[in-house]
């Protein structure tokens, strides 16, 4: 493995290879010269395709490969290794891989045409509540699996790489967290979201809860956490719940909605507008405690916004000290058997 360069900024990017997080790698390789970047990925094939993409797009560039599926408790520790091994410091960790599994979208045409000509037709275009029919299933952890993707497995790469993170220089932790996120579909008792039927929204409120608390224990080694929201954008996540086609054929009216719902960015670069924001500013001025989310104007230019995220005082810490005591076990098991 080639040695980091003497100063040499290092971003990893996990969900790197499509959607949102390869957005994010070819803009930071515009934006960032000299940056060093990190494709986290489950599948190499398709993390190969990716970087060869960049690297026509971005020749000369400096880009690694390291598997990593953050459903796989596995992966995630020896992912975790490879990167302590392969970089001296990390200073952008871009938390994005994730899965949204529908069983389908409601069909109850019905209420959806009713809500359409109401107030809450705004929420339900902006968030997906009351449209999508969200599943899950068990991971080889016994974990529930979008809990796994989303939240856990995160965590853990965290925790390994807190030696690599912050010190002399700030590191950032970037959440792709989602306006789906909804304190109403968490449970404090059932983080995993195993009895109830709204995984995903859980997953994502379970992520805004969780970077306030990495705030409150990082921020003295100058790691901080913040969460953005890319808004509607047609990705992989997209395309599972309806074809390509019906993106297509849905445009005019994403370009009539902006007027009242600008999150709906379609375009994946839209989309991360926040997260590239989030990187170019000095912590100093921004918040833990509020969602940066992505905007898209009538005229198709990309703005950032924020939101308050507020829980209940000590809701953040009650998570994190759930999941810390899972990745205990974890990594205690992990040990075992390696």
């Amino acid at each position: 493995m080639e040695d980091q360069e003497v100063d040499q900024k290092v971003a990893v990017i996990t969900g790197g290879n499509a959607g949102l997080g390869l957005t994010v790698a070819e803009r930071l390789l515009t934006e960032k010269q000299g940056l060093r970047l990190c494709l986290a990925c489950r599948n190499r094939v398709r993390a190969e395709a990716a970087k060869d993409a960049l690297k026509l797009s971005h020749p000369g560039s400096d880009i690694d490969i390291i598997i990593l599926d953050t459903s796989n408790v596995h992966s995630v520790f020896e992912a975790a290794k490879l990167m302590k091994e392969k970089y001296k410091r990390l200073d952008y960790l871009f938390l994005n891989a994730g899965i949204m599994s529908v069983s389908k979208v409601n069909v109850n045409w019905d209420i959806f045409f009713k809500t359409l000509f109401t107030r809450n037709c705004f929420f339900m275009f902006k968030t997906g509540d009351g449209i999508l029919n969200q599943s899950d299933e068990i991971t080889g952890d016994e974990l529930m699996k979008i809990f796994a993707t989303n939240v856990f497995g995160h965590f853990i790469l965290i925790r390994e790489l807190e030696d690599c993170i912050g010190g002399k220089e700030p590191s950032q932790l970037i959440w792709t967290s989602s306006s789906n996120g909804m304190e109403y579909n968490f449970q404090m008792d059932d983080i995993q979201h195993k009895n109830s039927y709204t995984p995903y929204s859980s997953s994502k409120y379970a992520t805004d809860l969780l970077s306030i608390a990495l705030n409150e224990k990082l921020n003295s080694k100058s790691v901080y956490s913040y969460v953005m929201c890319p808004g509607m954008v047609i990705t992989n996540l997209t395309y599972k719940i309806l074809p390509p086609l019906f993106w297509m054929l849905i445009w005019p009216i994403v370009l009539l909605m902006r007027i009242f719902v600008p999150g709906l960015n379609y375009s994946t670069y839209n989309g991360s507008e926040a997260t590239m924001w989030l990187c170019h500013q000095k912590h100093e001025t921004l918040s833990p405690r509020l969602k940066y989310q992505s905007k898209t104007g009538i005229t198709g230019s990309p703005y950032v916004t924020t939101e308050k995220i507020k829980p209940a005082t000590d809701a953040p810490g009650q998570l994190y000290d759930q999941l810390e005591v899972l990745y205990q076990q974890f990594k205690q098991k992990h040990k075992s058997t390696s």
